[in-house]
């Protein structure tokens, strides 16, 4: 595990009692793929549950609502696309600033936000969208 892991505190933890080092392993393994995730890219909760053979779409979530708060959280998506609820405008200021692919809002949409175009900003895994291009076995395919 990396000093930067050591370093990162969970989401609105400034005051909590547990520190880094505690999260438990799946949480880490859970964190480690969301760091994966290129710019622009996405994976559903579903999906990152996949590519670590353990767990689902709910525990998948429950990790990043605990402890993704120094990760890259916005590239780990519900499988609609619908921006997280409560968090749409931050996840919007990232996802323009590094050209996730969006779906135009309807006029029907609440607060005219648009959603995620899962088609093209889904990532499956494979070296060919890692910044790091090592050589991890591509992820199964992706489910919702």
């Amino acid at each position: 595990m990396s000093e930067e892991r050591r370093e990162r505190r969970a989401p609105d933890e400034a005051d909590g009692d547990a520190s880094p080092s505690e999260y438990p392993e799946y949480a880490e393994r859970v964190l480690e793929v969301a760091e994966m995730i290129p710019p622009g890219r996405v994976m559903t909760y579903g999906d990152v549950a996949e590519w670590l053979e353990e767990g689902g779409p709910r525990q998948v979530g429950r990790v990043m609502a605990l402890y993704g708060g120094a990760v890259p959280w916005w590239r780990v998506v519900r499988s609609d696309g619908v921006l997280l609820p409560g968090h749409e405008l931050r996840a919007l200021e990232r996802y323009r600033e590094e050209g996730t692919p969006l779906r135009q809002a309807s006029r029907a949409a609440q607060g005219h936000v648009p959603k995620l175009d899962m088609r093209r900003a889904r990532w499956d895994g494979g070296a060919g969208g890692d910044a790091a291009g090592d050589a991890r076995p591509q992820a199964p395919e992706a489910h919702t």
